[in-house]
């Protein structure tokens, strides 16, 4: 090593380096020149000409621009109704929603100086036509104020065609009434959906989710919409729906005094919180609450709300008790909450599915206290009357496996699901969840989800008259069609999971976008003359 490192040493001592530099500084000079003339385009200066790509959009100006009247804001009414104040008075006729509405059109203009570069579509550096107009879109999108954004998702709705071919891989056409319209509208709720959450209310009532039994729906709802960040936003100037997040459950618990039969004190406390929102801030007076929305799924839910006569009327009411006969639910506005048993909130999918048809020689099953006006009904004319029809009264959970409650469901082509004391009943779910049609008996029922569901699809409606037909109406639908309703019961399932973590699709999504759909649904678009 010493004796091939010696010359080198020598050698790099007699080098003139004085000499030698401005040689390469000519040398590195004319590498640039030549790097910059094999360019794939020419450097621009300030002066060229770029193609304006940030005028808004045409398909939104579209649907905003026939809003405005010479350039004025413009009050707009929508659905005028006669409502009550919370003293049980009448007020005057007022609109549902009176907002007003200002839309100015934007020019945009940039100092940003961008080379004409034209680029292979597949580049991870550059942005295709389409992908930049949808990026325009979702910009002016944002820049609407939240009434503005609502009538811009009204009319996208409104003017969707049904067509089953072109849609999400991930929906089933065949569940839907329109499964187009729904895609759509569900796309909308993602890209603009603001939900204001008040603070007010201290547990256990307020802001604390029950998450077993039958009435969990409520708080599960709860937990994922309050731990929500791409649906919830601290700002209410910029919210699209307020939510009054308490727990019909919890303040069954909290208030109610058991064999009292005395629910007012739960309806007083409800009257007494939604008057200090009201007093407290804007957001409730201006709308009379037609923008809020409350969630429950205990039976008294409906009940809990007459006191305060605006929270019963104007509202939007996600209620698993969802009777029209009662005066509280009105179909068309308010949400049919779906009912879910949570036996292990650590595992709220544990024991789904079902036995192939083949293993399944009961053709129809129901267990349960006899409570309630169908149910008493339904044990006189079918218990141990068919050995296909197994009707009974309470099956204990901690019998045998082979005479357990949910192996009957599993092994039923279908399941009975009769009101109770109220009309909603939590089999409609877990017999989806165990693959088996249900049968709902309920009269005056609006069932789950009803405004996006088709039930005729997966499920069978019969009358509280009909019920001495019963083995009849079930052995007269052809197998083909049995198939076909049990495949999509099948395909329902994940639309009425509650997912450890929200997952698209699912429970908590299905019933915020029914929500959602009912503020859409308040909107009355003026037609132009």
């Amino acid at each position: 090593m010493k004796k091939i490192g010696h010359p080198i040493i020598v050698f790099l001592f007699r080098i003139d380096w004085k000499k030698l530099l401005p040689i390469g500084a000519i040398i590195t000079i004319t590498f640039a020149l030549l790097q910059t003339k094999m360019l794939p385009y020419q450097l621009m200066t300030r002066n060229s000409s770029l193609p304006n790509t940030n005028h808004f959009d045409a398909n939104l100006k579209s649907q905003i621009t026939p809003l405005i009247r010479d350039k004025q804001s413009e009050a707009i009414k929508v659905g005028p109704v006669t409502l009550l104040n919370s003293s049980g008075q009448l007020v005057q006729p007022i609109a549902v929603v009176h907002e007003k509405v200002k839309v100015t059109q934007r020019s945009y203009q940039t100092d940003v100086v961008k080379p004409n570069i034209t680029r292979k579509p597949s580049s991870p550096f550059s942005l295709s036509a389409s992908e930049r107009r949808h990026k325009r879109y979702l910009r002016d999108i944002k820049m609407l104020s939240p009434y503005e954004a609502l009538v811009y998702a009204k009319k996208e709705v409104d003017t969707v065609s049904i067509g089953i071919d072109d849609h999400d891989p991930n929906l089933y056409a065949p569940l839907f009434k329109n499964v187009s319209a729904f895609e759509r509208s569900y796309e909308l709720m993602e890209l603009i959906l603001k939900v204001y959450i008040y603070q007010d209310g201290k547990r256990p009532i307020f802001h604390n989710p029950y998450l077993r039994g039958i009435y969990s729906s409520e708080g599960w709802f709860m937990k994922f919409m309050e731990a929500s960040r791409q649906f919830v936003t601290k700002d209410p100037e910029k919210a699209h729906l307020f939510y009054l997040p308490y727990s019909a459950r919890q303040l069954q618990r909290a208030l109610y005094v058991p064999n009292s039969h005395n629910i007012k004190p739960l309806s007083l406390l409800l009257r007494d919180y939604v008057n200090k929102l009201a007093s407290k801030y804007p957001f409730w007076n201006r709308t009379r609450g037609s923008d809020h929305f409350l969630v429950a799924c205990h039976d008294w839910g409906p009940y809990t709300l007459k006191e305060h006569k605006e929270l019963a009327k104007s509202t939007i009411k996600a209620l698993c008790n969802a009777d029209t006969s009662e005066g509280v639910f009105i179909a068309g506005r308010d949400v049919s909450l779906p009912e879910t048993t949570i036996e292990n909130p650590r595992r709220p999918l544990r024991n789904m599915g079902g036995k192939k048809i083949s293993q399944r020689p009961i053709l129809a099953f129901f267990a349960g206290r006899m409570h309630g006006r169908v149910r008493p009904m339904l044990l006189k004319h079918w218990a141990n009357k068919d050995n296909k029809m197994i009707i009974s009264g309470p099956m204990s959970y901690k019998t045998s496996r082979t005479m357990s409650y949910s192996l009957h469901m599993k092994s039923s082509k279908y399941c009975i699901c009769p009101m109770g004391f109220e009309v909603n009943s939590p089999r409609i779910v877990e017999a989806i969840y165990y693959e088996c049609v249900p049968v709902i008996i309920a009269d005056h029922f609006v069932p789950p989800l009803n405004e996006v569901f088709d039930w005729s699809a997966f499920s069978v409606i019969v009358a509280e008259n009909d019920i001495p037909k019963l083995k009849e109406i079930l052995e007269a639908i052809p197998m083909k069609r049995y198939l076909t309703m049990q495949h999509n019961v099948k395909m329902l399932q994940r639309h009425f999971y509650w997912n450890r973590s929200p997952v698209k699709f699912d429970m908590f999504h299905m019933i915020l976008h029914s929500i959602w759909l009912s503020r859409l649904n308040q909107i009355q678009i003026p037609t132009s003359s």
